[in-house]
């Protein structure tokens, strides 16, 4: 499911919240399903409880997920989050495309190349990779 990558610059606990966040939004976890407890993915990553504890309150903090006192973390609903989430993509690519432009590339090379990227996510081409091992370890993951 999470895999720490140590030659990352990133702290592991983003790296956590990163991949626990890909896996939601790409429907790996879906809408209140259970995840690990701090203290069982600590062990499965060798890492300390309060890295995942940080990772886990950062999940939360993002509407992410949701906690059960005394029964564990599960995955919130959809809705909690898309908006915020396609509101952040839709600026970082407003930021691109205007860079791109700052760079010289032309309006139509820029459509052309989103397009591309479409049909390939369109396609399921990039969506292997997102699904990842479930539960591996392992310092060429992300």
């Amino acid at each position: 499911m999470i895999q720490i990558n140590y030659q990352d610059k990133r702290p592991i606990y983003e790296q956590v919240v990163e991949r626990f966040r890909q896996l939601i939004v790409k429907g790996v976890l879906s809408e209140d399903d259970k995840i690990p407890s701090v203290r069982n993915l600590a062990i499965d990553l060798s890492i300390n409880p309060n890295t995942i504890q940080k990772a886990y309150q950062e999940l939360e903090r993002l509407g992410f997920i949701y906690t059960v006192k005394g029964r564990g973390n599960f995955v919130c609903g959809r809705d909690r989050w898309m908006e915020d989430e396609t509101t952040e993509v839709l600026q970082q690519l407003k930021t691109c495309v205007h860079e791109l432009i700052s760079l010289g590339m032309q309006g139509d090379g820029i459509v052309d190349t989103v397009r591309t990227e479409v049909k390939k996510c369109a396609n399921g081409k990039d969506d292997a990779a997102a699904a990842g091992d479930y539960n591996r370890k392992g310092s060429d993951a992300t």
